[in-house]
């Protein structure tokens, strides 16, 4: 089987290298072919392919994906209002799935249900889609992802992008490979900042397989067409295929999703929009502290305040417009921060993503300690998430360290 594959000798002594060391716990439909998924998905270096597919193998267990998940119900509303299914097959016989991301209720999901019932549903969707897959002896999927009358505002929400780059962190690590083509269809323009941002925890193999696709009809429905076949596609979506009573989107096959019903709320959540606390922060020696922010709307502004303790460190601000270049705001140097407090406030430009930069990489012996306010602020004043994020500040900060 593995000649099947055409693997150079390198990757084939790989293979059987790889093989025999996690020999212990192959499973019998674990074969050459999904072995290699491990394998290119850590550049055929064996022994991190080994920690990668032993870790997944744990995290299986962890979950009862082969076990318990595969009788589990999902809960309501997740049962009713989760958006996705299976519309048939393309061209060569790999599962399409659609996902309408436009009635998908991110904000609505975490009032109501809590985190490990949306991931394990998810889970139940990938495995259930891969099971349909491996009955046509295939092991990939073609995903659709439908940004029509999408609501930026709530995908940019801390708890639901955290949520987000959870989700795709568990795919990257757990299901290598499995993605034939990706179409990010009806997408507007703003979703390229979001994607920018969210595009650092997917690797560079899946990217290749995700074409994203504007709000035009007339690219799209080509796009698709060149993989799947007409009587395939729903109506809907530029093919033949209806639903009953002749419903353009195959409702029977795809759930539509639907917002969720505020009786089904745990709890009311409110945002902070302003976050003018303080955040404290230690920077080690020879690090940086980039803090991002993705701006929605015209007519945001970016404030921030720091002060650090003892000693100086490197600010600066930059931003990466919607065409992927990046812009100086701040020039990177060093502030005096630890005599008087460090302000400022920044017209910012939209669709875009800031990043504010606490810099100690040039000290190779002193960590520093900053206190920060960083905050973007919009024309209108700050609401809550019980006004359905419709006014939510356009700007989410993610932390991370470098």
């Amino acid at each position: 089987m593995a000649s099947k594959l055409s693997l150079d000798d390198d990757q084939m002594f790989a293979l059987m290298k790889f093989r025999q060391t996690v020999r212990d716990i192959l499973q019998p439909h674990q074969n050459d072919r999904y072995l290699c998924r491990w394998l290119r998905a850590r550049d055929w270096n064996v022994p991190a392919a080994e920690k990668m597919f032993r870790n997944s193998m744990e995290w299986r267990k962890q979950w009862e994906v082969d076990t318990t998940l595969k009788t589990w119900l999902p809960p309501e509303p997740l049962a009713s209002c989760y958006p996705s299914g299976v519309v048939g097959f393309d061209k060569d016989k790999h599962p399409v799935i659609v996902i309408p991301m436009g009635n998908l209720d991110i904000v609505g999901y975490i009032n109501s249900t809590n985190k490990q019932d949306l991931i394990r549903l998810t889970i139940k969707v990938l495995e259930e889609t891969l099971a349909i897959a491996q009955k046509n002896g295939k092991a990939e999927i073609v995903a659709i992802f439908d940004l029509e009358n999408i609501n930026i505002r709530q995908f940019i929400w801390k708890p639901a992008i955290e949520l987000i780059i959870n989700l795709l962190q568990l795919y990257e690590a757990n299901y290598p490979e499995i993605l034939k083509v990706c179409y990010i269809i009806n997408a507007p323009k703003v979703f390229a900042v979001v994607y920018n941002m969210i595009k650092k925890v997917i690797n560079e193999y899946t990217q290749q397989k995700i074409r994203i696709i504007s709000t035009d009809s007339k690219k799209w429905q080509p796009a698709l067409q060149e993989n799947i076949d007409v009587d395939v596609l729903p109506k809907h979506y530029g093919g033949n295929a209806t639903g009953p009573n002749g419903d353009p989107k195959c409702s029977n096959l795809v759930r539509p999703g639907a917002k969720i019903p505020k009786e089904y709320y745990k709890k009311n959540y409110s945002v902070n929009t302003t976050g003018k606390d303080f955040v404290k922060a230690t920077i080690k020696r020879g690090k940086k502290l980039p803090l991002h922010y993705m701006i929605i709307d015209e007519g945001c502004t970016l404030h921030y305040r720091f002060h650090t303790e003892g000693h100086d460190i490197r600010f600066g601000i930059t931003y990466v417009d919607e065409n992927e270049k990046e812009h100086t705001v701040v020039k990177n140097e060093r502030a005096t921060s630890s005599m008087v407090d460090v302000t400022g406030t920044i017209p910012c430009q939209a669709p875009a993503t800031y990043t504010v930069t606490f810099d100690n990489s040039y000290s190779m012996f002193r960590n520093k300690v900053v206190n920060y306010s960083i905050y973007v602020s919009e024309p209108c004043q700050e609401v809550t998430l019980d006004e359905d994020c419709d006014k939510i500040c356009s700007a989410v900060d993610i932390m991370t360290v470098n």
